[in-house]
Parts: structure tokens; C-alpha cells; sequence
């Protein structure tokens, strides 16, 4: 079979290998992958140092089971799948360590996976391989902050910054649950697909670089309830500034650097919370796949790169896409 690895830190040394097809061991199931999509999260790790060689990159995936060893229950033969990113973490808190996929744990952009059958999450009915394999990371990072940690209701505001996977998968998610969304975004055009995905407004970060004050005239005074920071750095205190009393800021974005520092009297003011986001568990990706049949909810895809192509894709994530990238690994 064919695999995307690294013989050594640096996407330059990313090569297209041929290796032997893994046979599935105890608690085990192959995976003959259909899938991969692409996350903000591979750029780092691809010139990254310290990871175990030869390094397989990409954590999101789906496929079909096509063998499984002794002990397997969940599964059987001809079973669509996706792979959970946290690999161990089934339900409850996080915990103090966790290893994800392509990251701790072997990655997944490869013709054929063969990991342990927990690891593994049923595909939603309604969405074909390219689509299922854009939850594991964006969808559930989206899905955790709204619904599991959030409690999304109806007629809250959420606001959320960019286009990506996880923005895009927040409007979707949060409009089909009868919240009103806002985006925050430094491009016009982006801007406007992203009503049509059922944003309510759009804010021109570029424009309008006080965003916060803006979200504050949209909201009556109030503000937002919840806010996505996939930005991170000064940003963050822009977000803390465009909070409802009593609202949440998911962060989970580094785009700015890993250090903050920021206002704190408007947090005091809202009593407002900072949730630390890394993607989710287990059961809310299967939470998530229902959800996704139950609200009928198509994943945005930008383009679709054939598996010989992985080096263009990782080209178009640096430029930026609208929603989710991916490789076809199987025709």
C-alpha cells in the first residue's frame, strides 16, 4: 500500500512510500480509508520536531472496515467508519494526557489503518467518505464548544472568526439549532458565502478592526453569548470585550501565538468564561454523526486532492481555504 510519511522534520522531506498492509492484532480493526481531510493543526506538525519517525501525518479520517482481529465487537466487516482524534478519550473530563492521531498516535493518510476498534466511530448515514472524514476535528471541536460544553439554546448569539473548518462548521451547527451567528472575517466574498450557510451578519475584520464594538451594536449592548477564538494572542481581548453577561469563549486557536495578555476588567464585568477547547471525546463525535443525520447538515468542502497530491493541499491550506480540504485516498 501507499503512505504519506517523513523520514525527518520538515514537509520538504514528505514522500509517498510503499509499505506493507498492517494486519489487524487483538481489539483490532484495518481500515481500508477512503478519506483524509486536512486541518490547520498538520502545517504544525509537519515542521515540528521530537515526533517518533518514520512520521505519518493527518488525524481525520474515513473509511470501511475490511478485517478485524480476535476480540473486536463493535465492528464487523463492511462497517463505514471514522477515527476519533483523541484516540483514548471515550467520555468525561479530558484527560491530563491525551494522544491524537498523527500527533502521540500514528497518523491516518495512508490506503489502509489497522488500530484498535475504540478508536473507531460510526459514519453518519447521511454523508458519503469526502464529507465524514471533516468531523473528527473541526466538526467536533465546533460541536464540543456549542452543544457539549456550551449548551447552545435557541436565540443565543455566537460569533465566529474566519472561514475554516471549524468556523464554518459553528454557523451550521448553531443557525440549525436556532441560534443567530455572526462572522467575523477579513474577506468580503468569504463573507457572503457564509450567509448563505445561514450567518445572520458578517463583520470585514479588515474594515471594521474594533469587531467587538460592532458585535455589541448587532446585539443591542448585550453581546455574544458564544465566541469561538481560533485567533488567539491580542484577539482574545477583543473577544472578552464582545461577551453577554455570563457568556463563554472557546478557545482553541493558536493563529497568534500560544501567549495572551489582555483587559480582564470586561471579563470581571460579564463574569464571563474562557474554556480551553481540544477537539472532544468519543461519544461526542458520535453525538456529533447523529446530530449531522438529525439536522441534515452538508460539511463545507473547499477541494478534493487526489492522495499524489497531498503536497498541493498542504499548498492551499497555507493560502487559506473556505471550509475543509481533503484527499481522496480511494476512488
Amino acid at each position: 500500500m501507499k503512505r504519506w510519511q517523513l523520514g525527518q522534520p520538515g514537509r520538504k522531506h514528505l514522500e509517498l512510500a510503499e509499505v506493507a498492509i498492517p494486519k489487524p492484532g487483538p481489539g483490532e480493526a484495518l481500515v481500508r480509508v477512503s478519506a483524509v481531510s486536512l486541518n490547520y493543526r498538520e502545517k504544525l506538525m509537519l515542521d515540528g520536531a521530537g515526533m517518533p519517525l518514520p512520521f505519518v501525518p493527518t488525524s481525520d479520517m474515513a473509511g470501511e472496515v475490511v478485517a478485524t482481529g480476535p476480540g473486536v465487537q463493535r465492528f464487523k466487516e463492511g462497517a463505514r467508519v471514522i477515527a476519533n482524534f483523541q484516540t483514548d478519550w471515550v467520555e468525561g473530563p479530558a484527560p491530563r494526557q491525551v494522544r491524537s492521531l498523527g500527533g502521540g498516535a500514528p497518523g491516518v493518510l495512508a490506503e489502509y489503518v489497522a488500530m484498535p476498534e475504540h478508536w473507531l466511530v460510526s459514519s453518519p448515514g447521511t454523508l458519503d467518505d469526502l464529507q465524514a472524514s471533516t468531523l473528527p476535528c473541526a466538526g467536533l471541536t465546533a460541536w464540543t464548544s456549542l452543544v457539549e460544553l456550551g449548551g447552545l439554546r435557541p436565540g443565543q448569539t455566537v460569533v465566529t472568526q474566519g472561514t475554516g473548518g471549524v468556523s464554518l462548521f459553528a454557523v451550521q451547527l448553531a443557525s440549525a439549532m436556532g441560534a443567530r451567528v455572526i462572522v467575523v472575517s477579513g474577506d468580503e466574498g468569504k463573507l457572503a458565502r457564509a450567509r448563505e450557510l445561514g450567518a445572520a451578519h458578517g463583520i470585514h475584520r479588515r474594515h471594521t478592526p474594533d469587531w467587538d464594538k460592532a458585535v455589541l451594536d448587532l446585539t443591542g449592548g448585550r453581546g455574544a453569548d458564544h465566541i469561538l477564538e481560533v485567533v488567539g494572542g491580542e484577539n482574545l481581548g477583543r473577544s472578552a470585550s464582545a461577551l453577554a453577561p455570563g457568556g463563554r469563549i472557546s478557545l482553541m486557536g493558536v493563529l497568534e501565538g500560544f501567549e495572551a495578555r489582555f483587559p480582564v476588567l470586561p471579563l470581571f464585568q460579564t463574569q464571563g468564561v474562557i474554556q480551553g477547547i481540544f477537539v472532544g471525546h468519543r461519544r461526542g463525535l458520535e453525538s456529533l454523526a447523529r446530530a449531522v443525520d438529525s439536522l441534515a447538515l452538508q460539511p463545507v468542502i473547499d477541494a478534493v486532492y487526489p492522495m499524489a497530491e497531498f503536497p498541493k493541499a498542504l499548498e492551499h491550506l497555507d493560502r487559506g481555504p473556505f471550509g475543509k480540504l481533503v484527499i481522496r485516498v480511494r476512488s
